[in-house]
């Protein structure tokens, strides 16, 4: 079996020859390499659902193209294949091994669509590939890989921007424009949320693995777990080998504009109540959760996440609001609105092209927003929009979610490492098991 450790091995050569064209052109960017036309050609690994608003979005883009759809499950790829032919017009090379697409030198840019334990390991893979890097939310399935992911792009200089479309949001940007200039006074509160009614996910039987899906390669740098009738294509997030919970799932997004608003970093404590209400079946992380997360100048962060159950009174099914000493800012993928102390509408601005906030692709204008930014990136070296640097921040702050969940008890954070300060066994989730060979390494 071709491990992560062969793969480094086999990939030297062409991560070499990227080094050299940057020593024999030391004042250009990556962008010049790509040509005069700027064409980037695209590879999307993990082609189920949220890939599709990948497509679409690089469809968008003129001079970009999707050379590779990739994964694991035959069916999952003919189904994609149908989608892609009756959407775009054409059907993209297609391979089951991520690892043979990394290979080819024509791919610039890789986008990340798997399940949640593959996110870090293949993208810092891909990044020793050469390429560049979209991958969704979160950018980690551990805090070890977090920091690791940060590290590989600091060490082969490649663009990597996370999945969390809303910082591509023109009403967000806006927004935060606005907070920044004082419009609703001193910024002390960000309230995030999430509604959801999942319905239960059963008692799993152990079957044989279908054969139209690689078992093996779907596990990847995970511990080798059976196979049950529960797990796979979405159920995944809700085991912690290789999901995160629902903090992670749809947290990232709400927890991430609310820590932009208040202009903070790590925090200084955690602290996290909930439970697994409703149903007794696999599901092994709470189904209904409220952390608040505290930082200096006396500013705070809660989010409330409803997985199985819909909040109450009705709302959005997601949402965040940002307070402050003169007013507040309510804002969703969609709008934002400005109110005065006494709840009153000040102003309002639509996103003008409409974004789904609660199916699991979520596809809209801001993947398009959020891709183009990121191309943006890779030919004129501009700002990313979720620069992994700071997106892994926001991921940071959902992880020390979970364990001040398990730990039961407010966790002190080390605001410069996101380290836990004063609960030693909670620090033993900063890093899990690999499967052999398959660690993350740089």
């Amino acid at each position: 079996m071709t491990t992560r450790r062969n793969f480094i091995k086999k990939t030297s050569a062409g991560t070499a020859a990227v080094t050299l064209g940057s020593l024999v052109f030391p004042s250009s960017s990556y962008a010049n390499i790509l040509g005069a036309n700027d064409h980037i050609n695209c590879a999307i690994i993990g082609v189920r659902s949220r890939a599709k608003a990948h497509v679409m979005a690089i469809h968008n883009d003129k001079n970009a193209k999707i050379i590779y759809s990739c994964d694991v499950d035959d069916v999952i790829l003919q189904e994609h294949n149908v989608w892609c032919q009756e959407n775009i017009g054409y059907i993209p090379k297609i391979e089951k091994d991520f690892r043979k697409v990394l290979e080819d030198k024509d791919v610039d840019a890789v986008f990340i669509a798997t399940p949640e334990h593959w996110h870090a390991p293949m993208a810092i893979l891909a990044l020793q590939a050469g390429k560049h890097v979209y991958v969704e939310k979160p950018c980690s399935h551990n805090p070890y890989e977090n920091d690791l992911l940060v590290e590989a792009q600091k060490k082969y200089g490649k663009k990597v921007q996370m999945g969390n479309q809303q910082r591509s949001a023109k009403t967000s940007i806006s927004a935060i424009k606005d907070i920044r200039e004082g419009i609703i006074g001193d910024v002390y509160k960000g309230e995030a949320y999430y509604s959801n009614n999942r319905g239960s996910i059963g008692k799993g039987k152990v079957i044989d693995v279908p054969s139209t899906l690689n078992w093996d390669l779907w596990q990847g740098p995970a511990p080798r777990e059976s196979y049950k009738d529960n797990i796979h294509p979405y159920n995944w997030h809700w085991f912690r080998t290789w999901g995160t919970g629902e903090v992670h799932n749809n947290g990232t997004h709400e927890i991430d504009i609310c820590r932009w608003a208040l202009g903070v970093d790590l925090p200084e404590t955690v602290t996290s109540f909930g439970g697994k209400y409703t149903f007794q079946d696999d599901w092994e992380f709470v189904d209904n959760q409220q952390v608040t997360y505290t930082f200096a100048d006396n500013k705070f962060l809660t989010w409330t996440g409803h997985s199985r159950g819909m909040m109450k009174p009705t709302r959005p099914g997601r949402g965040s609001t940002i307070y402050g000493s003169k007013g507040s800012i309510m804002l969703d993928r969609n709008f934002y609105q400005l109110y005065d102390l006494d709840g009153n509408l000040l102003k309002e601005e639509l996103e003008g092209g409409s974004s789904e906030t609660t199916n699991t692709r979520g596809e809209g204008q801001l993947d398009t927003n959020h891709i183009s930014n990121f191309f943006a990136g890779i030919r004129e070296d501009k700002s990313l929009n979720s620069d992994i640097s700071d997106a892994s921040v926001s991921t940071m702050l959902c992880h020390l979610g979970n364990m001040a969940q398990d730990a039961g008890e407010t966790l002190k954070i080390d605001s410069t490492t996101g380290k836990i300060t004063n609960n030693a066994k909670a620090m033993e989730s900063w890093k899990r098991t690999y499967a052999e060979g398959w660690e993350p390494v740089l």
